[in-house]
């Protein structure tokens, strides 16, 4: 959840970023171009107030000796010397006043013929268009001589704009580095805020997948998280523990109604026994009697069994998988030479993983005899062990008519058998009682085809020990 939660915060942030960061920029660079623009408009406002005391004609022959002109014409090109800004004054008809550099005209572009016939109507020129980084330009700024009420003349400044637009780069740069450190910052405090956010939901997550896997006494912590997951996780406990009330009353109740029943059957078992004494040998009402009296026994005693799996916790010790299954093949061996099928053991000498000794031993007791059931004389048992990851598998394949993709859905379901295994004996607890008690120690059974033909069934045994496994 948080890969799909942090890119939409991230998202938002950046253009929560972008937005102000556009106008910013541009804030900054109208902000630096003024300030340029208004130091131009004081230095025009300066030779102004000089030329306007020049009232003799840079063409006429006393012009030379004109001691104002003089000092103008030498301020102006101090001026152009020191700053780089060609800057001149020129008369209405066009004519030059004083220029530095000599020989600069006039300009003749939009820009400096707009700004001159501004400053020819008594105001100051408008401010120039936007200076940017990337594009190169001049600013020209025109300023009025007003001698006696009456525009005699013109100062117009021509400015470059390299320095400008590289104090504009410059701030723009600072900006970007503290939008990028801003975006880090409020990357962390995401990343910080859905951990926070999400740590309750995968707590439960981990919870549910505990109970599903059948560690009741799972449970969510209610002290950290929003107030809405702290709600949503003492919701959960208190549905834990009553599920976990249910499910002890039912156990309760199957494991005493067995218990009871025992007794009542076995004085009934044995009456039909003392019946078929006064009965012709091979009676058949009397051998079905006692042959259905027998399945309720073993019935009951599988749920027994079963109530005592899904109670009892299991004793997970560090276990020799290799060798227990290695022993359980040859126990089973005599059967399969009796059924004439052939069991065989593929797999390392040892391995070892996690689990109750006697739950694995009796859960692989539950399978092979299952697989050896339904295996036709002259087919195949085999049973394997193998390392997969973190887990140990326990393979049984056998050779026997294998189960639909709707069976397979169903097999391990308490009571339930296969329509077309009716007749085999069983009373459709066994696997059931396996997986109850694989489950105990963190083990797992799971069934699939068994290529051509037949069923396979594979335990997985942990290779580490499980925190939330075992007493």
């Amino acid at each position: 959840m948080r890969t799909r939660l942090l890119p939409l915060l991230i998202v938002l942030l950046a253009g929560v970023l972008l937005a102000l960061g556009f106008p910013l920029a541009g804030s900054i660079a109208a902000a630096q171009q003024q300030r340029l623009v208004v130091d131009r408009i004081d230095d025009t406002a300066r030779f102004a107030s000089l030329a306007q005391y020049v009232t003799i004609r840079p063409f006429d022959p006393e012009a030379q000796t004109d001691e104002r002109l003089t000092t103008l014409s030498t301020e102006l090109r101090r001026y152009e010397n020191l700053y780089g800004i060609r800057v001149g004054i020129f008369y209405r008809d066009g004519r030059t006043m004083a220029v530095a550099p000599a020989h600069w005209p006039m300009p003749s572009d939009k820009e400096g013929r707009r700004a001159f016939q501004e400053a020819l109507a008594g105001r100051r020129s408008h401010d120039p268009a936007q200076v940017w980084p990337l594009r190169h330009g001049r600013i020209t700024v025109a300023s009025p001589v007003i001698r006696d009420g009456d525009v005699v003349a013109v100062v117009v400044t021509d400015s470059p704009t390299g320095r400008l637009r590289s104090r504009i780069l410059h701030s723009w740069l600072l900006l970007v580095a503290g939008e990028t450190a801003a975006m880090l910052l409020a990357v962390a405090a995401a990343f910080r805020l859905t951990g926070w956010v999400l740590r309750p939901v995968r707590t439960l997550d981990a919870a549910t997948h505990g109970i599903a896997t059948g560690r009741m006494n799972s449970r969510v912590a209610v002290h950290s998280g929003p107030p809405e997951l702290r709600r949503l996780a003492r919701s959960f406990n208190e549905m834990a523990d009553n599920v976990e009330e249910v499910l002890e009353q039912q156990r309760a109740f199957v494991a005493d109604a067995s218990h009871q029943l025992r007794n009542p059957l076995s004085a009934l078992l044995l009456r039909i026994e003392l019946l078929a004494l006064d009965l012709p040998e091979g009676h058949a009402e009397i051998a079905s009697v006692r042959g259905e009296g027998k399945r309720l026994a073993r019935v009951l005693d599988d749920l027994l069994d079963l109530a005592l799996a899904e109670h009892a916790a299991a004793d997970l010790q560090l276990t020799d998988i290799a060798e227990i299954v290695t022993d359980r093949v040859g126990a089973w061996s005599p059967v399969a030479h009796r059924e004439r099928v052939t069991l065989a053991y593929h797999g390392p000498a040892a391995v070892t993983g996690w689990a109750d000794p006697v739950a694995l031993s009796s859960a692989l007791d539950a399978v092979v005899d299952n697989a050896l059931k339904f295996t036709p004389a002259g087919a195949r048992v085999d049973v394997g062990v193998a390392l997969e990851g973190d887990m140990v598998g326990i393979t049984v394949a056998d050779g026997g008519p294998g189960l639909t993709e709707e069976e397979l859905t169903r097999i391990g379901d308490r009571f339930w058998r296969s329509s077309r295994h009716q007749n085999v004996s069983g009373s459709g607890l066994g696997l059931s009682i396996s997986r109850a008690l694989l489950a105990a120690g963190g083990a797992t059974l799971s069934y699939a085809p068994n290529e051509p033909r037949g069923l396979r069934a594979v335990i997985r045994v942990p290779r580490h020990r499980s925190g939330g496994a075992g007493p």
